[in-house]
């Protein structure tokens, strides 16, 4: 048995958000002591380790809830699980080309300012009149 501490220790997830995952329903409410502290069994800390572990990679909650409960059936076929990860590698990658044009813009800002005086400075400009960008963003 597992304290909320002992669970947040050797998962790396903070108290608050086990109790906020617990609300959500994505990890049970577990048993308490006679002194009302709860008491988690292996069973959580692996789930609390996999929601973790998801979040990390980006899932959001529900794909998260939707995974949980796909485990619960190992002998499913594993195609929803495949699609909701598909799924999040086509978020990451949109994400990750939004990026490289903010950074490209970025970049091309910077290296047009050659001003020595805020009064000159071509990120001030670019900054307050959106025209000078060359993509939107």
């Amino acid at each position: 048995m597992y304290s909320i501490g002992d669970l947040s220790r050797r998962t790396g997830v903070k108290v608050p958000t086990i109790r906020y995952y617990e609300q959500m329903g994505l990890i049970s409410a577990p048993d308490r002591t006679e002194g009302n502290q709860r008491r988690y069994e292996k069973a959580e800390l692996d789930r609390l380790a996999f929601i973790r572990h998801a979040r990390d990679l980006g899932f959001p909650i529900e794909a998260i809830r939707e995974l949980l409960t796909l485990s619960r059936h190992p002998e499913e076929p594993c195609g929803t699980a495949d699609q909701i990860a598909r799924e999040q590698l086509a978020d990451v990658r949109d994400k990750i080309a939004k990026l490289r044009k903010l950074e490209d813009e970025l970049t091309r800002i910077v290296s047009h300012c050659e001003g020595h005086t805020v009064g000159d400075c071509y990120v001030i400009r670019a900054l307050s009149d959106h025209g000078l960008c060359e993509h939107e963003h």
